[in-house]
């Protein structure tokens, strides 16, 4: 395979002058342009959810179920963890930028033809396709912002980037309100609007995102690093010009041996012999965040709108909806400098930890809440399990070799998704189902003990084989495959890539 056939061997010191940077506007442009895709995942997911009844109707709807609506998060998260793995190889090979353009394209294709959705079947293959745009966005940008964040920040931006998902939920339990509104906008009209939206903000995020350059870690490994190189420059200028000084010097270098690409069956070598207990760790920690969020939030609105003990008027779900959001934001804000600070093994178990006990405890609680008491101890928990859940993807993001970083994150989300975000909502939707005639809300209680389970566990890992990467250098947490031991001191054998 051409993976197999090694094109050069450089020294380079790239990556410590990454590292070295201060914060800057060139990293707000890298927040702004690439961490905005968790807004559209959250406006995604939650216009789902909040629209439920509207989408039930025959006539101004599709005539769904409370088993379709589940059905409907279900073919979404399959989608997701789709796209995660097709891209997430293509992200590896040819480069972040490349496909974080080409996934939010596919996007916003998906949410514009769901917009058009006139029956099920159609709904549900646009869901598909919206949901595989998605899942590509979550391995490219993670790479993406990994490699182009200095260490110091590299937590806290993480996690915070990541929790970004709630504003999108907010915005758009909020937006339908209006639109569920028969006396603002048609019946027929309001929920395609919706949808429609979202892709206006999906293109604006595609402008600013073309001035996003190709992570220089990516080109250097790839036999691009006179490009790379001119990219740090270009980085470094900007910055220096910002802070009117000087950058400090760096000595720090590494050696690598260049491939055009690396086979996946090398990838996968790597992943299950060199880092078995990583492996154990990332699958645990996506395990339990994908059902406690897909199980829970796909079908919260449908809960709040079903049961007469809540007593929500299913045309203002989404104002509950919105104050669970912005406490699924806040967590993750507020959190997110400890992750680099008390460290991410401290933080990640206990924010497990912490959220499964406490969804457990509202699990039990569920016969004697209403809707507003459930959306409060629902703020509560996910205040903790959204910091934890966003720290789930830096974990799979920095602790395996730059050069498998994508598919790692797409594999991780794949597997975990599907084994918690594909049944949870299917579980909850047919929960739902059983609960409505009856208007037995303690039926609900089953699948919050699953979650709260599988997230104590997730944190009951991370104690045990937790990584400790806290302000360290990518390249020191995993070395590069294509990495030498020392660098190479033969002027035949490596060229160096340095500032000129």
């Amino acid at each position: 395979m051409a993976s197999d056939v090694e094109t050069g061997r450089i020294t380079t010191n790239i990556p410590a002058r990454l590292d070295r940077l201060p914060w800057s506007r060139w990293h707000w442009l890298v927040v702004v342009g690439l961490g905005t895709v968790w807004i559209l995942d959250g406006l995604e997911v939650t216009i789902v959810g909040s629209l439920s009844d509207a989408l039930k109707p025959e006539g101004t709807g599709l005539g769904l179920s409370n088993f379709d609506i589940g059905l409907a998060g279900a073919v979404y998260v399959a989608g997701a963890c789709t796209g995660a793995l097709f891209f997430g190889q293509l992200t590896d090979r040819f480069g972040r930028k490349r496909l974080f353009i080409i996934t939010l394209a596919v996007y916003l294709v998906g949410t514009v033809l769901t917009a058009f959705s006139t029956t099920p079947l159609w709904y549900f293959v646009c869901r598909f396709i919206t949901g595989t745009g998605i899942g590509g966005e979550y391995a490219a940008i993670n790479s993406a912002i990994d490699e182009l964040i200095p260490a110091k920040y590299r937590g806290r931006v993480d996690v915070a980037i990541n929790g970004s998902f709630w504003l999108g939920a907010a915005a758009g339990a909020l937006l339908t309100v209006p639109l569920l509104d028969p006396t603002v906008v048609a019946a027929d009209i309001g929920w395609r609007l919706a949808f429609a939206l979202g892709a206006v903000l999906g293109l604006g995020i595609l402008i600013v995102r073309r001035n996003v350059p190709e992570s220089p870690r990516w080109l250097f490994i790839h036999g691009r690093e006179d490009e790379g190189n001119r990219v740090v420059e270009d980085i470094e200028r900007r910055v220096s010009e910002e802070k009117g000084r000087e950058l400090p010097d760096v000595d720090d270098s590494i050696t690598i041996r260049q491939r055009k690409t690396i086979g996946i069956g090398q990838i996968a070598r790597t992943v299950f012999t060199l880092y078995p207990k990583r492996t154990i760790l990332c699958f645990s920690l996506f395990v339990g965040q994908a059902f406690l969020y897909n199980a829970f939030f796909f079908t919260f609105g449908d809960v709040l709108g079903s049961f007469e003990q809540l007593k929500v008027d299913p045309s203002q779900v989404g104002y509950y909806i919105a104050v669970f959001a912005a406490s699924n934001f806040i967590g993750p804000l507020v959190l997110s400098p400890l992750f680099d600070t008390l460290g991410r093994v401290t933080m990640i178990a206990s924010t497990y930890i912490i959220s499964g006990a406490l969804l457990a405890a509202t699990g039990f609680m569920l016969g004697s809440l209403n809707g507003v008491t459930l959306t409060m101890m629902g703020a509560i928990t996910f205040f903790f399990a959204s910091a934890g859940a966003s720290a789930a993807y830096l974990t799979a993001s920095e602790v395996f070799p730059m050069e498998t970083r994508a598919l790692c994150i797409a594999f991780f989300y794949a597997i975990g998704t599907a084994a918690g975000g594909i049944a949870g909502p299917l579980l909850f939707g047919a929960l739902i189902d059983h609960a409505v005639p009856t208007q037995d809300l303690s039926l609900i209680n089953i699948g919050y003990l699953i979650g709260a389970a599988l997230m104590i566990a997730g944190g009951i890992v991370e104690l045990l084989l937790g990584v400790r990467a806290e302000q360290q250098t990518l390249e020191n947490i995993a070395k590069p495959l294509t990495a030498e031991s020392e660098p190479s001191h033969d002027p035949a054998a490596a060229r160096t890539a340095r500032p000129a």
